[in-house]
């Protein structure tokens, strides 16, 4: 009760300081046009697109410092990455419309990025430094068509910072702040991050770099009698440097080190029961990569091509070593006939290499292309497919068919959009290859997924959405009493999002979102079925602005490996809090705090494992 009165004190407080403001300017200036990219690879505006594509800008980003990557993109619709809410180093599962992590592929600055010494081959979000990002799409569904391998679930596209106009500009970012449990109410400063970089242009050449440190201890990962403090440390380097050799010739080339160290809890022998140990996981990515562009008369051919090395270690009763390197190379031609029709046509090859008992890989030869026509009459249509050439099972074709339907109101627009694609997830090389229970013959998980929707803008501040999906899983990879096998039975995955954004009110913005998912046959653990979000923000003035959000994630299930049975865990919620305040002449110095779990609720997110309770960041961000 005391909590709820609490709440609805300061959601008052904020809404009545906006709607005094509203009496001054109620007029909201009109909105460009937004912009999508993933869903096409064109830029369109957001009325042709035939998806709700998420796109987190540089400003939201900005006004949710202190957050890391994960935490940011698991406040939207779809989403629930399992393990951002627990210490600093905990493992991180992409629970995306149903899926795993498998099922998710990342791309960094068009880069698909993965671990194929990883059973999931997944990228992992803890190596990244936000405050690198400019900008975050995530387009859910079947993508296999535009980017191949993994893209059945969702797509996560992060474009990485550019340079200034400039010659030289510097930003300076430090954060530090509490981690704590629930039991503890000590508020000591226990967790650092800091980030500093340097960009600009000089004539024809442009650059980036920038170096960041992550370190957080206090928190134990196993929820245990007597814990001990669990630390994670990361640090980043990255260098991005760009030349233009005319106006039609540019190229781009990048190089990066990412790396963590985190302590761990396990199941030491002999009794092989979850504890509180003193092990540790490491984990290397280094990465250089060069995109080439040359643009001619309504096209361009581009080049992108990455090298990757991967080390990681754990250090415990079961510990391991793992090497991998990976070559990605796409290639594709962008060709606009007119205003109404883009295509694109491309080759993307990748040979993946991991060290077991020997040195195992597997390569792809995808060739692609994709297709879309924006019609005169409102109808857009946006189709392609894709063959993939493995080295060890063969080929693999996908395809997706995806039209919508836009009617013009006032200055807005309503659409109605459908989605029938198909997807696959290879085999990796620890299922094909590795020490637990390799199969050679295993054959690429399938998916189709079915989408309906329906979208309203009207380009003044106001969007509503909602999508329905369903998806059938085939040839699914699991792990059996021989090993890995392919399942024989199918697996159906339904589901709805819900998502709103209300900017109507002069410096008052509101968004929400809501997700069911339903798994049809069977259980998913740590999966809730029912999940909401919402955000409200105020611009108090030029300088200052607030926010709070709410998170509500339903019950699920978790596996207890002391009985190897299936426990639900209870539904919670968490407040949040943000404040900044600019600083100095252009507003150069920006301080900023938040309150993260306000009200301190005790909840389960991993059974067995430590939630944060109420936590403190202060921080600066300097720019020069």
């Amino acid at each position: 009760m005391q909590k709820t009165k609490w709440l609805s004190m300061l959601c008052i407080g904020m809404l009545s300081v906006g709607f005094g403001q509203t009496q001054q300017d109620s007029v909201k200036v009109e909105i460009l046009d937004e912009v999508v990219i993933s869903d096409s690879r064109f830029e369109l505006k957001r009325e042709n697109s035939g998806k709700t594509v998420i796109k987190i800008s540089r400003k939201e980003i900005e006004n949710n410092q202190g957050r890391t990557l994960a935490q940011l993109i698991n406040t939207k619709s779809g989403v629930e990455i399992n393990g951002t809410r627990s210490v600093a180093g905990q493992n991180l599962g992409y629970f995306i419309r149903g899926g795993n992590n498998r099922q998710v592929l990342v791309l960094i600055d068009g880069v698909q990025v993965n671990d194929p010494s990883l059973v999931s081959n997944e990228f992992d979000l803890r190596l990244l430094d936000v405050n690198t990002i400019e900008s975050i799409e995530v387009v859910k569904g079947a993508a296999s068509t535009l980017y191949g391998n993994a893209a059945a679930t969702a797509v996560i596209n992060i474009t990485t910072k550019k340079a200034s106009k400039k010659s030289i500009s510097a930003n300076f970012l430090s954060v530090v702040g509490t981690n704590q449990s629930q039991d503890e109410d000590d508020y000591r400063i226990e967790s650092f991050t800091n980030n500093v970089s340097i960009n600009g242009t000089l004539d024809k050449f442009n650059y980036v770099a920038s170096f960041g440190n992550q370190f957080a201890e206090g928190l134990s990962a196993a929820a245990s009698a007597n814990p001990e403090a669990d630390p994670f440390s990361r640090y980043n380097v990255n260098l991005k440097v760009g030349y233009e050799i005319n106006d039609n010739f540019t190229i781009t080339a990048y190089g990066s080190i990412d790396r963590f160290k985190t302590d761990i809890d396990g199941f030491p022998p002999p009794n092989f029961t979850f504890a509180d140990t003193n092990d540790e996981f490491l984990s290397k990515q280094k990465r250089v990569g060069i995109s080439p562009k040359y643009t001619y008369k309504n096209g361009s051919v581009q080049i992108n091509a990455a090298y990757t090395d991967i080390e990681r270690e754990t250090v415990s009763a079961f510990g391991s070593v793992n090497e991998a390197e990976s070559y990605v190379f796409d290639a594709f031609n962008k060709y606009t006939f007119n205003e109404n029709i883009y295509t694109i046509v491309g080759l993307n090859y990748g040979d993946y290499r991991t060290l077991f008992v020997a040195d195992e890989s597997f390569t792809t030869t995808d060739p692609y292309a994709n297709v879309v026509y924006v019609t005169d009459i409102g109808v857009t249509v946006n189709a392609g497919g894709r063959l993939n050439n493995h080295s060890e099972y063969g080929s693999q074709f996908v395809y997706s068919l995806n039209p919508s339907y836009k009617i013009d109101v006032k200055q807005g627009y309503a659409k109605v959009f459908g989605s029938y694609a198909t997807s696959f997830i290879a085999p990796n090389l620890s299922q094909l290859f590795g020490f637990f229970g390799p199969n050679p013959d295993l054959e690429p998980e399938e998916n189709l997924t079915i989408e309906g929707g329906i979208e309203y803008n009207t380009k003044k501040g106001f969007r509503v959405s909602g999508v329905y999906f369903n998806r059938d899983e085939e040839n699914t990879i699991i792990f059996g009493a021989n090993g890995y096998e392919n399942a024989t039975g199918e697996a159906t995955i339904q589901g709805v999002e819900l998502e709103t954004e209300v900017d109507i009110i002069k410096d008052l913005s509101i968004s929400a979102n809501y997700t069911f998912t339903e798994l049809k046959d069977g259980t998913r653990i740590r999966l809730p079925k029912h999940r909401a979000n919402a955000n409200l923000g105020y611009d108090v003035s030029s300088k200052t602005f607030a926010s709070l959000d709410v998170q509500y994630v339903g019950e699920r299930e978790d596996t207890d490996f002391g009985t190897f049975s299936n426990v639900d865990l209870d539904a919670y919620t968490l407040i949040n809090l943000y404040f900044s305040h600019k600083l100095l002449a252009n507003n150069k110095l920006k301080v900023f705090a938040s309150i993260n779990n306000l009200f301190n609720e005790d909840y389960l997110e991993i059974l067995g494992y430590t939630t944060q309770g109420r936590n403190v960041n202060l921080g600066f961000n300097l720019k020069l």
